[in-house]
């Protein structure tokens, strides 16, 4: 079983940047892990995943802005936001799984997910 708890979210200014970080409690670095957002009143959408030989995808509308990383030995992933609008205003969630498919931003795709952190852009 395996345990994410997300951090980094906040209220930013336009144009600002954010880290997020997602820890987890077990070792999935096998896994295929990805970050989500869910606009208010939408559905959640995958936004840039890393499989688990380390390919890396992103949704087309977040290109050149967003960067994600994983550090295997801490359990850990982590989502660099540039050049934040107000668009990017959401709850982003962590999940991993162990999918093998490509592209791996689908929510059916992910077993495990943390609890959402808050992001705000105004």
């Amino acid at each position: 079983h395996v345990q994410l708890v997300e951090s980094g979210g906040g209220s930013v200014q336009v144009g600002g940047s954010l880290r997020l970080a997602c820890e987890g409690s077990g070792s999935y670095s096998t896994w295929c892990v990805g970050w989500f957002r869910q606009h208010p009143g939408k559905q959640r959408e995958g936004v840039a995943n890393i499989d688990f030989d380390g390919r890396i995808g992103y949704a087309d509308s977040v290109k050149g802005r967003f960067t994600i990383s994983r550090d295997n030995a801490q359990s850990a992933m982590y989502l660099q936001i540039l050049a934040l609008t107000p668009d990017d205003t959401g709850v982003y969630f962590c999940a991993a799984g162990t999918t093998r498919q490509w592209p791996a931003r689908y929510e059916y795709q992910y077993k495990y997910w943390g609890q959402g952190t808050q992001v705000t852009v105004s």
